[in-house]
């Protein structure tokens, strides 16, 4: 007999890597939100289970549980050998741990396969999810990573993550750069999804000594940052990437590959268009029609993002600031590193003072 898992009990054996999570639901379902790590294994196709759906509404609920009868028996040897092929302890998942999960649960259990089934399903998951953010604070020091526009602090993040350095990618978590330009190339994240990889990295830092994320704003694309990291900017360090401008452009050149996605870039850019003069905005959208993205790029920096920056992004205390002067990635990795070193040890001797 398959056995019942709750959340709180999953949560421990996913981040020890002790459990194959199995998710239920139909294909597009899962494309929208599930559990980070999860494989899918649907027990409807999207257009069974829009079926099903319609009789429960419309005819009755016995005549959807008979049509999903039908579903599933004529492809269950298929779905039962996907279950087969995956080895270790095994949960499953639905929407709310209701009839997909049961049933599946229930059929591979006749199959000699054993599966724990999630209480509760994935909305429960979700409701954890919220909870542990409502409850987040930073039991740490965190570092904002802050400087103009094609700065590459993603890229700077990046790499200090790769080093061991412990970084909260609030970019990665929303697939989205965070510029008017930052959708491109990229599916953005949903809501549910940017909060389990938020509380994902948070729970992996938690015994971290301190931590590293961009200074964004309280929304990235869709997504709204957690209000506790926004209150946090105004009383942490903020370190300020200060690069040369043709350094920047360059950047800005690799991250985006506007090349490759010239129609996104003009779509993009006629959403900022009235924000600028005229006469410049008319030579951007020349140099986007023509493929001169380096000149775009500049007088975007010049006559848009540089000035909302200086507006918004330089208001924070001055004894908090530590602009830091480099010419490319690799030097601001260096020095970012041995700031903090610099910084640690300044508030290790102070402590010991007491």
């Amino acid at each position: 007999m398959y056995s019942n898992i709750k959340v709180s009990d999953l949560i421990p054996m996913i981040e020890e890597e002790k459990m194959v999570l199995i998710d239920v639901r139909s294909p597009s379902e899962y494309n929208d939100f599930s559990i980070t790590g999860s494989v899918n294994i649907p027990f409807f196709s999207d257009a069974e289970r829009a079926e099903v759906g319609t009789l429960y509404k419309q005819v009755s609920v016995e005549a959807a549980k008979e049509r999903g009868l039908e579903i599933i028996s004529a492809k269950l040897p298929e779905f039962v050998r996907q279950f087969q092929q995956i080895k270790g302890e095994k949960t499953v998942f639905c929407w709310r741990g209701g009839m997909r999960s049961k049933t599946t649960a229930t059929l591979l259990d006749l199959m000699n396969v054993h599966v724990h089934r999630l209480e509760g399903g994935i909305r429960e998951y979700r409701k954890w999810v919220m909870g542990q953010l409502d409850r987040q604070e930073s039991p740490f020091p965190v570092y904002f990573l802050n400087g103009l526009t094609g700065t590459g602090k993603t890229r700077i993040l990046k790499r200090l993550q790769e080093e061991g350095y412990p970084v909260m990618d609030l970019e990665g978590m929303a697939n989205h750069k965070g510029s008017i330009f930052g959708h491109i190339g990229a599916e953005p994240h949903n809501q549910k999804t940017f909060d389990a990889l938020f509380v994902q990295q948070m729970r992996k830092l938690q015994n971290a000594p301190y931590m590293l994320v961009e200074a964004e704003s309280n929304r990235i694309g869709k997504v709204v940052v957690p209000p506790f990291l926004s209150d946090l900017k105004d009383h942490s360090v903020q370190l300020i990437i200060d690069m040369p401008m043709e350094q920047r452009i360059q950047e800005i050149l690799e991250d985006y590959n506007p090349w490759e996605h010239q129609q996104q870039c003009m779509e993009a850019f006629q959403r900022i268009k009235s924000r600028i003069h005229t006469p410049v905005a008319k030579q951007i959208e020349e140099d986007l029609q023509t493929g001169q993205f380096a000149s775009a790029v500049r007088l975007l920096l010049e006559n848009y993002y540089d000035s909302r920056y200086e507006h918004t992004g330089l208001q924070y205390d001055e004894t908090k600031k530590k602009v830091l002067h480099v010419e490319d990635i690799d030097e601001a990795v260096r020095v970012i590193k041995e700031t903090i070193s610099q910084v640690n040890e300044k508030e290790l001797l102070a402590n010991q003072r007491f």
